[in-house]
């Protein structure tokens, strides 16, 4: 399988925020977010893999703004880093001032996909090659999530995770 590259799989996906998707307070609900934030990485993972792609996890969500009813909302998805047979997907969500049209870091989030063939059983997915900085971070970070989730789940020995062991020692 060829490697490739984060920017391969990224995806865009530019909506407006409307009345029926809003809470009391005139912000869009945080389940819709997800919701259009699922389907960014969905397609990521998809771009990636060229295989059917289904959420395993969401392992963090950060709704660190409101969007505001009528805001332009950019969902920008790519794969941080790919495993054997998951791909951990971060996600960046940017809303634009209307007016003068300078976007604005909202929100950001990171999911879990895994690609399955057509029975539903896990299959391989291609390597990632992280280009820029701000792609090696992740792809970096990505591994470190990765292991601290296993030991969460009892999945993995905490001697084992040397990547969040490394953290620790000098």
């Amino acid at each position: 399988m060829r490697a490739k590259t984060p920017n391969e799989s990224r995806t865009v996906m530019t909506d407006l925020v409307l009345p029926s998707e809003t809470n009391p307070l005139n912000n869009l609900f945080g389940g819709e977010l997800l919701a259009r934030m699922d389907r960014a990485a969905s397609i990521s993972a998809r771009r990636h893999s060229r295989r059917i792609t289904v959420t395993a996890s969401v392992n963090h969500v950060a709704f660190n703004r409101a969007v505001p009813l009528g805001s332009v909302v950019t969902v920008e998805a790519s794969v941080s880093r790919a495993f054997k047979t998951s791909m951990e997907i971060f996600l960046d969500v940017w809303i634009e001032d209307r007016f003068t049209g300078e976007r604005t870091k909202a929100n950001e989030a990171i999911y879990t996909f895994v690609a399955v063939d057509d029975t539903g059983k896990p299959t391989e997915v291609p390597p990632l090659e992280p280009e820029t900085d701000l792609e090696k971070e992740r792809y970096a970070a990505a591994l470190r999530r990765k292991q601290l989730s296993l030991v969460l789940a009892g999945k993995m020995k905490p001697a084992d995770a040397t990547e969040l062991k490394a953290l620790f020692t000098s």
